[in-house]
């Protein structure tokens, strides 16, 4: 037995699990906790934002471009609301983030005395944001309830975890047993005639698509294997992007995975919800569907599937694959089909010139290995449909929240967490403004994050909705906007102007070369060519 302070005893738990680094913001609420952070010394880093918005997203992005847990700390009630967006996002995108949360004096939680921070029911509204929630009422509590936090993240569906503490409880004293060491997660048990009957279904199979979500991120070489047994083309819509490297011919996106669906006898889901097939593309009769999902209520949720394989994609389709071998139909190559096929769409793609001149610039600086962090932007738009990936967890894209201002915070913590490559930030002039302030952290902690802000001086979806469908009748999509480039100096950050996709590799060269220091780029460009035929796609089926 220990004698350790409750907030002690959940940092040495956090240090045995391998977490050494928290984003945070502190307040008094807090101050117990940041006490003990201090004391770890140099086992854990402290990487302190301008506002809990940013705190949030960091962590998301360290998480999303590791796969590893990474915390933040705020305190209570406007503190934990400012993060609300990067922890409902990390839900969304099965990403492990641990959420540290203050709280009132215990004695008044749920009283409605009015004490600072105070909110009604501030674990109801943790509960609804995270996968697995708890308060931490005790130093010896402390140690099993973070063990079992973290345990939660990769538990059936991964996602977010998240404990809050009071005020008075961070600090008081208490004897804590053995710190507990990481346990992994059991794996669930794979349903062998359910993998035979997906075999018996792929093997038969004479058009099958297969369609790839986030949850296939660590399950690259087997669907890669699979796509080829199979020579099926594999779709990737925001998250899946990586999974098959662009390079493949069968690696496709949107607009031809939407052609190829209408043809398919056969769709294999993996790690996807599947919501732009059963929603907007339709689904008949004449397609079987089998699902591969670490969530076990998923399957049926929207469409009962002809076989569901519950599990980690990795191990499910590495028994999946050797049981196919027996199935499988003798199958021509389609690469020859699906090079012309590409050939074809490219062009009609080639129809978005300022999109894609701007994208050929980046993917030529970007190492392979680099990240492209996407955001809600026309950029963006044409990244998830014109944007080349080659390695898995290289492109991050914010999956159905598709939350504007989500990308200059969660590429810096991409870029913290991942020193080792570059990462890029792409904004539009309205979306990097939510976290602009950030740039003040990146200066402080020696972020070397390359940002460019792509500034029309407007929400241009917005802009065009309303000149498109509403007669021109223009509101609240105009913006005022500071110099990029001195906002980003006065900050002490690297800065410049490049008008032309020469200009901004040229530009680019430059800041992937700072290895201690932010860049930021503005673009000063005007309405864009929209990209909306190629991501609102008819209905083929049903």
């Amino acid at each position: 037995m220990q004698r350790m302070t409750t907030a002690e005893a959940t940092v040495a738990t956090l240090l045995a699990h391998g977490l050494d680094t928290v984003y945070a913001l502190p307040g008094v609420h807090n101050d117990f906790l940041f006490d003990a952070f201090f004391k770890a010394g140099d086992r854990l880093r402290v990487v302190h934002t301008r506002h809990e918005q940013g705190a949030g997203y960091m962590a998301l992005g360290a998480a999303l471009a590791t796969n590893r847990p990474h915390a933040y700390a705020v305190v209570p009630g406007p503190g934990l609301l400012n993060t609300g967006a990067a922890l409902l996002t990390a839900y969304s995108m099965n990403a492990p983030v641990l959420a540290l949360i203050g709280q009132i004096p215990d004695a008044a939680i749920g009283r409605g005395i009015g004490h600072l921070h105070e909110i009604r029911d501030q674990a109801g509204i943790i509960a609804r944001l995270v996968d697995f929630s708890a308060r931490i009422r005790s130093a010896k509590d402390a140690p099993a309830l973070v063990a079992k936090a973290m345990k939660s993240m990769f538990t059936g569906r991964p996602g977010p975890a998240a404990l809050e503490c009071a005020i008075d409880v961070w600090g008081r004293e208490g004897n804590v047993s053995a710190i507990p060491s990481p346990a992994l997660p059991r794996a669930p048990k794979i349903d062998e005639d359910a993998i035979r009957k997906a075999a018996r279904i792929l093997g038969q199979a004479e058009r099958p698509l297969i369609i790839v979500g986030g949850g296939a991120q660590g399950a690259a070489e087997e669907v890669a294997a699979l796509s080829a047994m199979l020579q099926a083309p594999v779709l990737a819509w925001r998250r899946g992007r990586g999974v098959l490297s662009s390079r493949d011919a069968l690696s496709v996106t949107l607009p031809l995975g939407h052609e190829l669906w209408a043809e398919a006898d056969v769709g294999i889901g993996i790690g996807t919800h599947l919501v732009y097939q059963f929603t907007q593309w339709g689904v008949d009769k004449n397609i079987k569907i089998v699902r591969i999902d670490a969530d076990p209520k998923e399957p049926a949720r929207v469409h009962k599937p002809a076989a569901a394989l519950v599990g980690d994609a990795k191990p499910v389709l590495q028994r999946l694959l050797a049981a196919l071998v027996r199935h499988n139909r003798k199958r021509p190559s389609r690469q020859a089909e699906m090079q012309e096929r590409q050939a074809k769409w490219a062009a009609r793609i080639g129809k978005l010139t300022t999109q894609i001149g701007f994208l050929d610039a980046i993917r030529a600086e970007l190492p392979e290995e680099g990240i492209f962090v996407d955001e809600v932007t026309q950029i963006g738009f044409a990244a998830r449909l014109a944007f080349p990936v080659y390695r898995p967890r290289t492109f991050l894209s914010p999956g159905y929240q598709d939350n504007l201002g989500w990308g200059f915070a969660t590429a810096l913590g991409a870029q913290d967490a991942r020193r080792d490559v570059p990462v890029i930030s792409i904004n539009g002039d309205g979306g990097f403004m939510y976290t602009a302030n950030e740039l003040a952290t990146a200066i402080r902690h020696r972020i070397p994050l390359v940002a460019i802000v792509f500034a029309d001086g407007s929400f241009g979806n917005v802009r065009r909705i309303q000149e498109e469908r509403f007669g021109n009748r223009l509101i609240a999509s105009d913006l005022a906007n500071p110099d990029f480039v001195k906002f980003a100096e006065s900050f002490g950050a690297a800065a410049e102007r490049a008008r032309t996709p020469d200009e901004l590799r040229a530009a680019l060269r430059r800041g992937f070369r700072r290895r201690d220091l932010p860049t930021l780029i503005e673009v000063p460009v005007g309405p864009m060519p929209s990209p909306w035929e190629f991501i609102r796609l008819p209905r083929v089926r049903g």
